[in-house]
């Protein structure tokens, strides 16, 4: 039987969420990213006042925005100074974690009402595997919108097509609040015309080398020659190319998995220093550290190793982190680990950025002699040891 599987992903998903709170800022440029700061605040005739972006000062970036700010220059990571310049009259609120991801749960638990084997990709997709469900796939696609929408109140757009690669690639097609179906045949049609780059995994710099190439396009990459590629990549990426650009992809919806790690990070509006702004950077640590804490509660995992990543203010990195025999989740384990991570950075410059992560994952019902056994440690271990940690970047 050909596999079918869709992928739906929320349209401009903070962005819209937020609208449900200020339903009065539909239709204009809006931009997710501020601190408290910008939060909205009310007059004395009960109307709302909000701040914009031109008045923005500091070192935020953007976590996603409306379609219309899009149309203005505007993208999710850009720096909120840069943004201010080409939508300086864009609406600017600050991000309400809690809020989004209690809407995820909403949407996700409708899908899976619908088709329940979801891998969950994050907190705006979802791959879902629809191979056994009858039905087509168009009436299969209306009904997960309907279910979204009545469960949330916001759009979303799915791609359906044999493969998780062509469906994540058509979601994103006919956005927002689309329906893109990718059939035999259509790979020609539908996916050859695209710009390379819209194939996850081929990021900024193997898009120049293959421009190098004159290939622009998925059809003129899956044109070229293997030996001519190769003269660019690496073999196993050269083959891992041609594959993507033929629409092939085996890979399956994987309904469980255990994450290797869990990291949170932000940037200070001004730099800071570890001594003399010691209590900010605690409730900033505080902060990331329930952050953290709350993603292994969702995930119900266990970590051994708590890391803090700094970035000085000449965009040097430093980390250092704390292994334990038994793994922790609780915040304050996570908390004590952290502080004493970050006593061991040498207060040398003010730092820009501050992040948390814990890794060592296991699922939280794993048994200690299980995880003495996978590890082969023993006890005698030392808890605390410094490394080069590999936070995301």
């Amino acid at each position: 039987m050909s596999r079918r599987i869709a992928h739906l992903d929320m349209d401009a998903f903070f962005a819209s969420v937020e609208l449900l709170r200020y339903p009065e800022l539909r239709g204009l440029p809006v931009v997710i990213g501020g601190g408290s700061d910008s939060q909205p605040s009310v007059a004395a005739d009960g109307t709302r006042l909000y701040s914009r972006l031109r008045h923005y000062v500091g070192r935020g970036v953007i976590t996603t925005a409306t379609y219309e700010a899009r149309k203005l220059g505007v993208h999710s990571a850009m720096g909120l100074m840069k943004a201010a310049q080409l939508a300086p009259e864009a609406i600017l609120l600050p991000t309400d974690f809690n809020r989004y991801r209690q809407y995820s749960r909403r949407f996700k638990e409708a899908v899976a009402a619908i088709a329940p084997t979801i891998e969950d990709r994050g907190i705006d997709e979802i791959y879902i595997d629809l191979t056994e469900h009858s039905g087509d796939s168009l009436t299969i696609a209306q009904s997960l919108k309907q279910a979204v929408w009545d469960a949330t109140g916001l759009t979303c757009s799915i791609g359906i097509s044999p493969n998780k690669l062509l469906s994540k690639i058509a979601s994103d097609l006919d956005k927002p609040d689309g329906i893109t179906l990718i059939r035999d045949g259509d790979l020609e049609a539908r996916i050859w015309p695209l710009p390379v780059g819209t194939i996850n995994g081929i990021g900024p710099k193997a898009q120049k080398r293959l421009r190098d190439l004159d290939v622009n396009t998925v059809g003129e990459l899956a044109r070229s020659s293997r030996e001519r590629l190769r003269t660019r990549f690496g073999e196993r990426y050269t083959d891992w190319l041609l594959e993507v650009a033929n629409g092939r992809d085996d890979r399956p919806v994987v309904t469980e998995s255990t994450p290797k790690s869990i990291s949170r990070e932000t940037t200070f509006e001004r730099d800071l220093h570890l001594i003399r702004d010691e209590a900010s950077i605690a409730r900033i640590l505080d902060g990331l550290c329930e952050r953290v804490a709350g993603d292994l509660k969702r995930k119900q995992v266990i970590g051994r190793t708590v890391g803090v990543k700094v970035r000085f203010d000449d965009f040097r990195i430093v980390t250092r982190d704390q292994s334990f025999t038994v793994p922790v989740a609780d915040i304050a384990a996570i908390a004590q680990a952290a502080r004493h991570c970050l006593a061991r950075v040498a207060p040398e410059r003010r730092i820009r950025l501050l992040g948390i992560r814990i890794g060592g994952l296991v699922p939280e019902a794993t048994s200690f002699d299980a995880i003495k056994s996978a590890s082969n440690e023993s006890s005698h271990i030392p808890e605390e040891q410094l490394s080069l940690f590999p936070f995301g970047q």
